[in-house]
Parts: C-alpha cells; structure tokens; sequence
C-alpha cells in the first residue's frame, strides 16, 4: 500500500511539474547585427555567422524572438532555415522593405498571432521619420499572441533604441510606455531589445511609471553579463533588456555559449523564460 502510494504521489508530482513546464514560455532578444555591404566586420561578418546563428536558435527554440538590425537579405536566409516560424516588422527606412527591422519571429506551434503593429520613435509616429536628436529610424514593433497551450494572452514589443541621441532615448521610452500602459492594464506585457543605455539610465522611469520591471531582477536564476561586446574588440557593457509586467520570471540568461563560430553576434543574446 506504502509503495502504491507512493507511486500515486509521484505521478502526481511529476504531472504538476510536466503542467508546469508546458505553460513556460521562452522569448530571446537578439541584436543580430546587419550585413554591412563593405565587409567591414571581416571574419565576423554575416557570411561567416549566419549557420551559428540558426543554430542558436534551433537549440533554445524560442517561442517568440525579437531581432534588431535585421536587414530583408539575413530576414530571407533566416525564413528559410526557420520552418516554424514566421515574422513581422517592417524596415524602418520605408516601411517596406528598407533599412534595418525590428523583426518578432514566433513559433507558429506555439503561438497565434492576434494582432500587430508598427511604429516610428518620432514625432510622427506613423510615418517613416527620424525623432529628436536621433541618428538613425527608430521603431517599435508589436506583436499580440495567443498561447496555444494554455490559452493566455500576452503582447510583446520589440525596439532598438538610438545610439547617439539621448533625447530621443528618453521620448522612445516614453512612447512605448504610453502605448503599453494602454496593454498593461488588461495582459502580460514584454518589451525588449537593444536599448543602448545600462539599467541605471532615467530614461527607464517612464518604464516605470507604467508598471513595467527589469526581467533580471525578478528571478534568482539570472545574468548580468555584459550583452554588447563589439566581437571581443570594444569595452563590453550591459545595454539589452527585458522588461516585464503581470507575469513570472523563472529564469534569465546571456546566451554566450559557442554556437559554431565565437561570436554570433556583436552582441549576446537574451532569454528568458516566463510564465503567464
């Protein structure tokens, strides 16, 4: 009777931990850095990275992964490596094609795509433009899913904030923060990417302000190793983050495992897993 029980209480152990399992969900941010058309990342250039970075993501099997400096040419190579996933985001120069995305890839198994949308970090947000003191476009990409197993709602943003404008840093955050307050309210909300500030920066308070937590934190299973490493050539710092709200963190990473080449990007990325 002993070992019956026992036996019953392990299976019922085990078929909690297995519920569990199957409601976690894992989300990468990933600046993939673009395919510069002069070659002047040499051996770690496109060309010599692209096999490692499909296979990075065919290990970790993301749920959702948000890419930033994607351009159409490594988007085409990547969809037709990726079977299960399909994308959104638009370039940012046109919003078409040109320029560099901010491109969500989403395990279609997984997930169902409900909604998304794409915007400019301007003052003119629906329009292809360049805001404040901004170097580059800047946008914001959205995507609503559905998860298939449980059921549950979430919305994830993706972004690249600018490197050399610090107003435009600060009304970036600040738009994307008027824009989740709105999703906060009703659903788990994720925002991610290459913000190209470290965590202490203020521009973060409108981030805040809404409801929105830095993922590290909120895990003791966590990492906060350096993500952008400029190939091993720059002064290393910790500028991609995800924020969070309305949902758990069970663990965090910097993915700076070798993958076939030593760097697959000029940045590592990041993963995390949740639970809605």
């Amino acid at each position: 009777m002993k070992h019956a029980y026992r036996l019953l209480l392990f299976l019922a152990v085990l078929a909690f931990a297995q519920g569990a399992t199957a409601q976690e969900l894992k989300i990468i941010s990933f600046n993939i850095r673009y395919n510069s058309w002069n070659n002047i990342d040499g051996e770690n250039g496109w060309p010599n990275r692209k096999t490692a970075v499909v296979r990075m993501i065919k290990e970790e099997r993301p749920a959702a992964i948000g890419l930033q400096e994607a351009l159409i040419d490594q988007l085409q190579y990547l969809d037709s490596c990726l079977t299960n996933y399909q994308r959104i985001g638009v370039g940012r120069d046109d919003g078409k094609e040109e320029g560099e995305f901010m491109a969500i890839y989403y395990d279609t198994t997984r997930l169902e795509l409900t909604g998304s949308d794409s915007w400019w970090l301007s003052e003119t947000p629906e329009l292809p433009s360049k805001g404040w003191d901004a170097a580059c476009y800047r946008t914001v990409t959205k995507a609503s899913f559905r998860d298939r197993r449980s059921g549950k709602r979430f919305v994830y943003f993706n972004t690249h904030l600018d490197h050399m404008g610090k107003t435009a840093r600060a009304e970036g955050t600040k738009f994307i923060a008027a824009v989740v307050n709105g999703d906060c309210n009703d659903v788990p909300v994720v925002v991610g990417g290459d913000m190209n500030s470290t965590i202490e920066d203020t521009i973060f308070n409108s981030f805040y302000a809404v409801g929105l937590q830095p993922a590290r934190d909120l895990t003791r299973r966590t990492s906060h190793k350096e993500t952008y490493t400029g190939f091993g050539k720059d002064k290393p710092s910790l500028i991609d983050h995800f924020f969070v709200c309305k949902m758990k963190v069970k663990r965090f990473r910097t993915l700076d495992g070798n993958y076939g080449v030593p760097y697959i990007s000029d940045h590592y990325p990041i993963e995390m897993v949740i639970r809605l």
